[in-house]
């Protein structure tokens, strides 16, 4: 049995479960989710918990995969996820417009990165970015793709770096000034 697919997800007052065949829709104070379910894979709702469990041995690699989905949901719509950004370098910076959020990354222009639906950006002191929302995989892509749009020089740092990243820091060019003289 899996370990993971054991364990009973909890369900906080105030959410709301509605079990189909092929998806479970968790509906809390944060959103709605709506989160597909693999075949043979059954949950049930009793004493204020929800339980996986699979028909047979064929689907043992789903179990726990099915799981942890649905209990992200339910941790979605009751506390949210978040992912903070810190944007390192002079002049970079970045501003909310509306459904859009714009960086100054050292380019010739301005990026202008759209939010999706579901997201939500806060920026503080310009530098920054706090990005929120009930979806653990979108709010986790969504600040994978921000990142992207000027990762981490390995040389002088400078880029939009996830909080608690580790960077591997690369040594300049070593004996230049020697081979000149």
């Amino acid at each position: 049995m899996s370990r993971i697919g054991r364990k009973p997800i909890p369900l906080p007052s105030g959410v709301k479960v509605q079990i189909t065949e092929d998806a479970i829709e968790v509906q809390g104070p944060k959103g709605k989710m709506h989160v597909p379910v693999p075949g043979r894979i059954k949950f049930d709702q009793k004493d204020g918990h929800l339980i996986a469990s699979r028909q047979n041995e064929s689907q043992r690699a789903l179990h726990g995969l099915a799981r942890a989905l649905v209990a992200n949901a339910v941790k979605g719509v009751t506390e949210g996820f978040k992912k903070e950004l810190d944007i390192v370098g002079v002049g970079y910076r970045a501003e909310v417009k509306g459904k859009t959020v714009v960086f100054a990354l050292g380019y010739s222009h301005p990026v202008q990165f759209p939010i999706p639906e579901g997201i939500q950006v806060a920026i503080e002191k310009q530098t920054h970015v706090t990005v929120t929302g009930a979806d653990k995989g979108l709010v986790g892509q969504v600040s994978a793709n921000m990142r992207a749009l000027r990762p981490p020089d390995p040389y002088k740092q400078k880029g939009v770096r996830i909080v608690g990243q580790r960077l591997k820091k690369k040594a300049g060019k070593a004996g230049a000034a020697k081979t000149a003289a």
